[in-house]
């Protein structure tokens, strides 16, 4: 007589939950000045430009430290670069939160705090690579990136009512503590984990581009470059579509933590579910849906400007749950198509595409804007449409993907 096995799912590790936790207490910073943005413009009396080049500072440094941090995790080793952009944002998160006073000093040390927070991103993703099984990565990077977006959410909702209440002080102090607990939970978790090395920087050069040679690996970079364009447009301009459709609703606290949780709570479920759902699927069929349904919220919601709140807000959420829902897949495909010793140049590559284009598209959708009229009438609904062109691409990158299916455990 033989008796089957039973088998169960494997306990996600420790070093990885204390990786997610790290990456949620990093983000608790990520949107603290634009949570605190009203009480800052006040007490330091800048202009709407002055305003906006604080965040802009924070996103070149950003974008800077995920080139940087991804190329040398090749040959540093993805734990120690990891380790030290996270103690490094603890730092720059605590100078921020104490010592930005002024338009200045706000400049200078938030673009800092972005210089070395970018750091901790793709060396992250790629010790989820090092130390998860291929067939339940995809879930492994779906936990790590919705940890991120609960924080992006945390870190809006803590900075607003804490600068309404008490500051934008407070509100600074309160999250710049979030990067030195991410700190010490990174250290804890990674404690004992081999810091694993490449090769020369020859060989990391030449197999920067050498990936973009292969078919797969070249429709997963166009596709994440259009799905920044797609991502970071609609991040910076639907929580003003939001606030213009919400503005007869009640107080801007509440209307706040409605766009905020529209947004970046329905990101949170979507790198949850999206990346195990690729794990059973099979990446192509979720990039796929994914796209198809992200574009489709892009040409539609911006026509829906005076329709019932309750509408605008729920597709607000599923454009939010589609948009950030093909980031796990992506990730997780990439680091299955790339030499693990090139995984971090070509993700420095990727980081390039994706975020010029996701930096472009803010500023288009502006110009559209302007165009059509102001941020009315049909101005939005042509600003949204030219977010869904990027959807519409990364769907097209998708059905050209070969086909492939799910790795069982």
């Amino acid at each position: 007589m033989t008796t089957a096995a039973i088998t169960t799912p494997a306990p996600r590790p420790i070093w990885l939950l204390l990786l997610c936790a790290s990456r949620f207490a990093t983000s608790l910073s990520f949107m603290v000045y634009a949570g605190a943005l009203g009480p800052a413009m006040q007490a330091w009396g800048m202009s709407a430009g002055e305003a906006g080049s604080i965040q802009t500072a924070f996103n070149v440094g950003y974008a800077l430290s995920l080139v940087g941090s991804s190329w040398f995790a090749d040959s540093l080793g993805a734990k120690r670069v990891f380790l030290w952009a996270g103690w490094a944002t603890a730092l720059t998160g605590l100078a921020f939160a104490f010592f930005a006073r002024s338009a200045e000093s706000g400049l200078l040390l938030f673009a800092l705090v972005g210089l070395t927070q970018g750091g901790t991103y793709a060396p992250s993703i790629m010790l989820v690579a090092q130390g998860v099984p291929a067939a339940r990565r995809g879930a492994a990077v779906g936990w790590l990136l919705a940890a991120g977006s609960l924080g992006y959410f945390g870190s809006i909702a803590l900075a607003a009512g804490l600068s309404e209440r008490f500051g934008y002080e407070a509100a600074f102090i309160a999250c710049g503590l979030g990067p030195l607990l991410a700190a010490l939970l990174g250290t804890a978790g990674l404690r004992g984990r081999a810091n694993l090395v490449a090769g020369g920087g020859v060989r990391r050069l030449r197999g920067a581009f050498r990936f973009l040679a292969d078919r797969r690996s070249l429709l997963l970079t166009v596709g994440y470059t259009t799905h920044c364009w797609e991502l970071l447009g609609m991040w910076a301009w639907l929580p003003a579509f939001l606030t213009a459709s919400l503005a007869g609703s009640g107080g801007a606290g509440v209307r706040g933590l409605w766009i905020a949780a529209a947004i970046h709570i329905s990101g949170f479920l979507s790198s949850l579910l999206m990346g195990r759902a690729s794990d059973r699927l099979g990446r192509r069929a979720v990039l796929i849906a994914m796209g198809v349904l992200g574009a489709a919220c892009s040409f539609s919601i911006g026509w829906m400007d005076g329709m019932p709140l309750a509408l605008v807000l729920a597709v607000a959420a599923l454009y939010g749950f589609s948009a950030l829902g093909d980031s796990p897949v992506l990730s997780t495909a990439m680091t299955e198509s790339v030499e693990p010793g090139s995984l971090g140049a070509a993700l420095a590559v990727r980081s390039i595409l994706g975020f010029g284009a996701g930096g472009a598209a803010p500023l288009a959708v502006g110009l559209v804007l302007d165009h059509a009229g102001g941020a009315g009438g049909s101005g939005w609904g042509w600003g949204f449409a030219l977010l869904g062109v990027g959807g519409g691409l990364a769907t097209v990158c998708a059905l050209l993907l070969p086909a492939d299916r799910p790795q069982r455990s």
